[in-house]
């Protein structure tokens, strides 16, 4: 059991009045959060989030104390600096509200560059002096005009994914470039007896929606597959089934008013393949015409040919 000094009691009861009184609640991350772009956030989620800033072992104990549901497992989010968020709004959409809440903010040492850092041609806030030596470290074409230092020429001062050294940090800050985008780090959120982190809370929507929709396509296509009959498939099913049953009466040759086309046009398909098979065929020989075959004592009627018939002597 973590023990709070008397003068923290005030503040726990507090805190866990909080915790009772609404149905969102969750861990934030203060760590590199400057005070300025803090109110500015607390200013964007106005009406929709209340943020409160306590001492770890205070929310610590106020978690363990509450009589909500797996409540206590947020304690094992709490990171470097915490604070509580409390919000009567769907968790998921006040992820999305806190991850488009971003608020500008200077590079420090060690930061590491969100993207390409430009500085761009034209005239600076800054009178003429030391701060021309800087620009010119930075290898910043630079001049003097007037009362103002002019940037003769656009500049890339560091690339996206470069660490930002406390020289460029330092004079970033002095041309008011602001490359950082700082939003709060919501680490969890506790919901209706469920703890959503990080990872799950600020998936896009339209993550889900895909998921959904592919879902829904898969689950249909295995319904037709195995002709399972509902309300959505009934339509593709039946087309299926005409489709099928005029396939088979075609290939067995069951004449309809639906299938007499299809048979007719196939068996003239068959028809005149079988033909253009005849047609290529090799041509038979004719038969030879056989002789009749001679009576034995048979005269041939050439050994005769000019030979009158002898009379029959008449018998007296």
């Amino acid at each position: 059991m973590i023990m709070v000094s008397v003068k923290k009691k005030s503040t726990l009861k507090n805190l866990s009045e909080q915790i009772e009184k609404y149905p969102v609640v969750g861990i934030i991350d203060m760590h590199k959060l400057p005070s300025k772009q803090l109110f500015l956030i607390k200013q964007q989620l106005k009406g929709k989030a209340v943020i409160r800033m306590v001492k770890k072992n205070v929310i610590k104990l106020a978690l363990e104390k509450s009589k909500k549901e797996n409540l206590s497992k947020l304690a094992d989010e709490i990171q470097n600096q915490p604070a509580m968020l409390f919000s009567e709004d769907n968790p998921f959409e006040l992820a999305q509200v806190i991850a488009s809440s971003k608020i500008k903010a200077c590079a420090k040492a060690g930061d590491i560059a969100p993207e390409d850092i430009i500085v761009p041609e034209g005239p600076t806030n800054l009178p003429p002096g030391p701060a021309i030596g800087d620009l010119q470290r930075a290898k910043i074409q630079a001049g003097v005009e007037g009362d103002k230092i002019v940037v003769k020429k656009a500049s890339r001062i560091a690339k996206k994914g470069d660490e930002i050294t406390a020289s460029l940090a330092d004079l970033m800050g002095k041309l008011g470039i602001e490359p950082m985008e700082i939003s709060l780090n919501l680490l969890a959120v506790w919901d209706e007896g469920m703890v959503f982190n990080k990872d799950i809370l600020f998936v896009p929507q339209e993550h889900y929606v895909g998921q959904i929709q592919s879902g829904y396509a898969s689950a249909f296509n295995l319904a037709i597959s195995i002709g399972f009959v509902t309300p959505e498939t009934v339509p593709l099913l039946l087309v299926k089934a005409h489709r099928e049953a005029l396939a088979l009466a075609t290939e067995a040759g069951i004449l309809t008013s639906e299938t007499v086309g299809p048979v007719l046009a196939k068996a003239n398909a068959e028809a005149g393949a079988l033909k253009a098979l005849v047609k290529d065929a090799p041509a038979a020989e004719a038969p030879k015409e056989e002789k009749p075959a001679e009576e034995p004592g048979a005269e041939h009627p050439a050994e005769n040919a000019g030979e009158a018939p002898k009379e029959e002597e008449k018998k007296d």
